[in-house]
């Protein structure tokens, strides 16, 4: 396996990097919700380029009655392993000496700050297109081409219920909102994922508790539950823009605006059991690497007038079983 290059900082050390990605990171790890209930494969080093989950199969029930004095055969668990090729996504902002100079803001910290929010949107975005292109899926009604009805408890229950079938088991740790990885425990429900234009129709569903009901503190971004359910959002989880004869139905009462106007925009509500995909967080010593090229005399800038700030990221996501996750198509009332 090939080796990857170790990560440095640029003309900043790598524990000064360090230090200024981890306050800076806090302000958007908590936007980051796919970080929060995947399976996760921290890197080590960066020494590899692949990336590997592992699941493992349920052993055979025992309804054999045992033979006194007679030990029975042991079980052998078995597992599958999952790989996914880990690729590079940055970017970076260049500036002069003279902005910093006369800027009247610290203009490296404003644009670490920006640097670091489209990092983390970028990674958010590449995981919800991975788990939004799952196979398991179900309407509110119709198909996607005839949606026009927003979510139903009944639509709810077929997610759920699609996923106990398969013996989906309930998420009860989280990946935390620190920039430090470590994992907190959760009372067992199922989670989905949904834009905030969702945000209504899922408080009028019969039996819907508030966040600020909970006996424990939410999370930030999410809605409340249904039933085992919690509903978190964000605006990155968009919706399939309405298309007459494609995507959505005749609009009536539903929102219809990032498509032709006249068909219902129809939105991706995922449902997720424990382990449904694997992410590489964006955490730890080698997830991310802020970059610092201060203004220097050099090739082709021989005055030293020009800089850059930037981020690089390894990253990869794959669905671990399709099965474990559910997405429910719907309209949502205008």
């Amino acid at each position: 396996m090939p080796n990857v290059a170790p990560l440095t900082s640029g003309d900043i050390s790598n524990r000064t990097a360090a230090f200024a990605i981890v306050p800076l990171l806090k302000r958007h790890h908590e936007k980051m919700i796919l970080e929060k209930f995947g399976q996760v494969f921290v890197l080590p080093t960066r020494s590899t380029t692949v990336a590997k989950f592992r699941r493992y199969d349920a052993l055979p029930l025992a309804t054999t009655a045992l033979v006194e004095g007679v030990s029975p055969s042991g079980n052998v668990p078995t597992f599958t392993d999952y790989t996914a090729t880990l690729a590079e996504y940055g970017q970076y902002i260049p500036f002069t000496g003279f902005m910093t100079d006369t800027h009247e803001d610290p203009l490296l910290q404003e644009f670490g700050a920006l640097c670091l929010q489209q990092a983390a949107e970028t990674v958010e975005t590449i995981r919800w297109n991975k788990v939004k292109a799952g196979t398991n899926v179900g309407y509110s009604n119709g198909a996607r081409s005839t949606v026009n009805t927003p979510i139903s408890l009944s639509a709810q229950r077929t997610a759920t219920a699609a996923l106990l079938r398969q013996r989906g088991i309930y998420i009860t740790d989280v990946v935390s909102s620190s920039p430090a990885f470590r994992t907190e425990p959760i009372e067992a429900a199922f989670v989905a994922v949904c834009h905030p234009d969702c945000s209504n129709d899922i408080r009028n569903l019969p039996g819907f508790i508030p966040v600020k009901q909970y006996t424990t503190p939410g999370w930030a971004n999410e809605i409340g539950s249904v039933e085992d359910v919690r509903y978190v959002r964000s605006t990155l989880f968009t919706p399939f823009p309405g298309l007459s004869g494609t995507t959505g139905g005749a609009k009536g009462a539903m929102r219809a605006v990032a498509g032709d106007g006249v068909s219902a925009d129809v939105y991706p509500i995922i449902y997720f059991s424990k382990d449904a995909y694997g992410i590489v967080p964006l955490k730890g010593t080698n997830a991310l690497s802020l970059k610092v090229v201060n203004p220097k005399p050099a090739s082709g800038d021989p005055l030293g007038q020009r800089g850059t700030i930037g981020w690089i990221t390894a990253q990869t996501s794959l669905i671990l079983n399709d099965l474990w996750l559910y997405r429910l198509e719907v309209a949502v009332t205008a």
